[in-house]
């Protein structure tokens, strides 16, 4: 049995599926980011703040903001990241133990239920403290679970060929773009800040429940199926089964051969081994994601405009050109490795490329970011700040998308789902560290 002899992905049923498990992995923390407005909102103290000539809640340093808003961003990107490494490192080691229906659809369910609290709790009135730590605690439950969500994915994608790795980026690309776009519509709508928020995240449950289905469908494709078998009977296949099995590929790529005999074992899975072949993606998509997130959006939601005077463009400037921009040229960028895959997956421009991405955190942190208190503002125009988003989001998903398809690729078809398991984590890695440096990053403006 060959990849040959694979039936075909009919109407890209599979492929579009895992599009949408790609979209429900990161549409719940891109929603929660792209409402920092609503949140930010509910955290103001006018008891305990004072008050400057205009009205404006004024805090210590002169910041418009108490010390909960301003440091919203912050510990909201610190309380999702590192449950997300944490949980993405056990998903490393249980998905072994834990079977895949239980972590995918147990997962998808939490975030559904978290999702369709965080709409109800829109309507209640809580003091800011407590309103604080119930986001932060929904935050971490939401990208614990979203963490396992996405190692489970990113390793059964490994099983089936190269591309299916694509759906899942570009998927997650989508959720931000989706999120981007559904805030900028609920400003354009004029309807009161808490009614936008309603409906905002009475969507977000609605996606959730359009992947928990997609998810159910699954398996009844044939195409799915058959990969699924195939990687399933490698370690205990009947002898007169193991050779054709552990040739199998996919037509297009070469992968690591393994061969048995009779009287050999089946091969086992050793994550250090497994390191050892990848550590070169696994490395290069942990850099890429430590310069996006030690930047986004801790230094680039501060970027004020230069050229908007009270006009419609200040309000729309950060929800277009920081969360819309870079949701969408990152996707574009996911995306296009379904076409385009250069440099490959043994070309050492790939991680060059990804460590040439650390240039963008001086070009952030000196554009107009306010308040500032120790650097100067070299590029003080809204137009500078665009192109470098731009040209910052798309090499994120672009170089991030290569990194997540090729690792994989590089092991023995028995070993693709510890390897994807392996790529998500130090994707989340990434994401922790940048979260943590933000805080430095976002200090020496």
């Amino acid at each position: 049995m060959t990849a040959l002899n694979a039936p075909r992905d009919k109407y890209n049923a599979v492929w579009i599926i895992f599009f949408i498990l790609g979209l429900g992995t990161l549409l719940p923390w891109n929603f929660f980011m792209t409402g920092s407005a609503y949140f930010t909102s509910r955290l103001k103290d006018p008891v305990s703040a004072t008050f400057d000539q205009s009205g404006n809640v004024t805090a210590a340093g002169g910041d418009t903001r108490n010390v909960l808003e301003s440091k919203f961003n912050n510990v909201m990107t610190l309380c999702a990241m590192v449950p997300l490494l944490i949980f993405t490192c056990l998903n490393s080691f249980i998905h072994q133990r834990v079977s895949q229906k239980v972590r995918i659809l147990g997962s998808l369910l939490v975030i559904f239920v978290v999702f369709l609290i965080t709409a109800i709790v829109v309507k209640v009135n809580i003091e800011p403290m407590p309103f604080f730590c119930l986001t932060m605690i929904k935050i971490v439950f939401i990208n614990s679970f979203g963490a396992v969500l996405q190692g489970s994915l990113f390793g059964l994608a490994g099983i089936l060929p190269t591309t299916y790795t694509t759906p899942i980026m570009s998927g997650q690309g989508l959720a931000g773009t989706f999120a981007a776009f559904s805030m900028i519509c609920a400003l354009a709508s004029g309807s009161a800040l808490q009614d936008s928020a309603f409906g905002y995240f009475i969507t977000a449950c609605a996606v959730i429940l359009l992947a928990i289905m997609s998810y159910f469908v699954l398996p009844k494709m044939e195409f799915f199926q058959y990969y699924i078998d195939s990687n399933a009977s490698h370690p205990s296949a009947d002898e007169e089964n193991k050779m054709d099995l552990l040739k199998k590929e996919d037509s297009t790529e070469k992968r690591p051969a393994v061969s048995l005999t009779e009287d050999e074992a089946p091969p086992t899975v050793s994550v250090v081994n497994i390191f050892k072949k990848i550590w070169v993606m696994a490395l290069s998509v942990c850099f890429i994601f430590t310069v996006t997130i030690g930047t986004f959006p801790a230094v680039t939601v501060d970027v004020k405009s230069t050229v908007a005077d009270g006009g419609a463009w200040e309000t729309y400037f950060i929800p277009v050109s920081c969360f819309l921009f870079f949701n969408l040229f990152d996707w574009a960028g996911r995306s296009l490795t379904a076409v385009c895959m250069w440099p490959g997956k043994d070309s050492m421009l790939l991680p060059i490329f990804a460590g040439l991405r650390i240039v963008f955190i001086p070009l952030f942190i000196l554009c107009n970011v306010q308040p500032r208190y120790y650097l100067p503002t070299l590029f003080y125009h809204d137009a500078w700040y665009i192109i470098f988003m731009i040209f910052f989001a798309f090499s994120n998903g672009y170089l991030a998308s290569l990194c997540m398809c090729y690792g994989p690729k590089k092991v023995a078809q028995h070993e693709a789902e510890t390897a994807g398991a392996i790529m998500a984590f130090f994707l989340s890695l990434g994401l922790a560290l940048g979260a943590a440096i933000s805080f430095i990053f976002r200090s020496i403006c």
